[in-house]
């Protein structure tokens, strides 16, 4: 009698674990992905044992609902006791397999600053639909971003910078309609800004920096109204800087320098929302603009190295704050103008010049 009451309880006790466990198909997945890379210091691959990988497989989380697994987390930086109880940071090699595509859940994809990972990113990636983080920054990753990467309309983090991407940006990236934060620093991404860039709405960092891109910076940026932080520096970006950029509502931060851009300094940037300001090492040519105010409000303005020419204007005095200014390196002339932010600065601010001078250079 016994025995028969017990052969249902067991039965129904596998039965629920097994619902409550994620599905095999997910396990297998992540069995592969784990078997493309190597971690030999900290062990964080030992607890992916067992049948559920949604109960404590480090740097997994499922939907509590579904049970499909839908974030993958893991970090080689990061204050998580392994990592301080090894006293070190992380380091893997091996790549990102193609199996993680069969993860069709994934919400956020985080596999960063593990140094070593190499390989490319998986072209499947863009099937993945409801995708909203990819972050690969900080690993040895190459080839070229998925042409189609733009079908991941959920996506609003893409993080791929500090790896070894080549190729261009594809014409597709412009379609990522919910993409909020770019980076792509510190790779070897060659090409132009793709024309349609302007679609991308609701971006509001857009790190290029550190690459290989030419060609001219597209008028179509200034259509991006949420965009406050634009690095483009250290490229080979040439032509003018639209006068469009300077009229965007809430542009903070604009870093262009080492790049060839010419051209003269547009008006709109000196009384624009930016705050921070590098147009330094161009070829920017003709005067500064003679329009500062009461909106003019920088925490930091580099204009050195360029081919600036004639007096820094007068209306320079009426800006309501400069913290950190750096003219040096042009063909200005004339009287340095007097202004009570201008006590701070020192001579490295205005030296190799044709003309200048005044506090804090000799007196004219």
């Amino acid at each position: 009698m016994g025995t028969t009451l017990l052969i249902p309880a067991v039965f129904l006790l596998v039965v629920g674990t097994a619902v409550n466990a994620c599905p095999p198909s997910d396990r297998a997945a992540l069995l592969a992905f784990k078997a493309a890379l190597h971690e030999p210091y900290l062990g964080i691959f030992k607890s992916w044992t067992g049948n559920d990988c949604c109960h404590k497989w480090y740097g997994i989380s499922c939907d509590p609902t579904t049970k499909r697994v839908a974030d993958i987390n893991l970090r080689g930086e990061s204050e998580d006791p392994i990592f301080q109880k090894a006293h070190r940071t992380g380091y893997m090699n091996g790549s990102i397999s193609p199996a993680i595509c069969k993860l069709k859940r994934l919400s956020s994809v985080i596999i960063a600053d593990w140094k070593g990972i190499s390989g490319t990113i998986p072209k499947c990636i863009s099937s993945l639909p409801f995708l909203r983080i990819l972050d690969l920054i900080g690993n040895q990753i190459s080839g070229e971003i998925p042409y189609d990467i733009g079908k991941l309309s959920r996506l609003s983090v893409l993080n791929v910078a500090d790896n070894r991407i080549t190729g261009r940006m594809p014409r597709s990236i412009a379609n990522l309609s919910s993409l909020m934060h770019l980076d792509l620093r510190n790779n070897l991404i060659s090409g132009t800004i793709p024309r349609n860039f302007g679609k991308l709405r609701m971006l509001s960092r857009a790190l290029l920096s550190g690459n290989r891109i030419y060609g001219q910076i597209p008028y179509t940026i200034s259509y991006i109204y949420r965009l406050s932080d634009l690095d483009l520096s250290l490229n080979r970006i040439s032509g003018p800087i639209p006068e469009s950029i300077g009229k965007m509502a809430v542009l903070a931060t604009l870093n262009l320098d080492g790049n060839m851009i010419s051209g003269k300094l547009p008006a709109t940037l000196m009384n624009s929302s930016i705050s921070i300001l590098n147009l330094s090492r161009n070829a920017i040519e003709g005067n500064i603009p003679d329009v500062f105010g009461p909106r003019s409000y920088f925490m930091m303005m580099d204009l050195s190295y360029n081919n600036l020419k004639g007096p820094i204007p007068k209306s320079i005095a009426s800006a309501s704050y400069i913290g950190h200014l750096d003219l040096s390196h042009n063909h200005l002339c004339g009287a340095i103008p007097a202004g009570s932010w201008f006590e701070h600065l020192e001579a490295s601010s205005f030296v190799n010049n044709d003309c200048l001078c005044g506090k804090p250079l000799k007196t004219c």
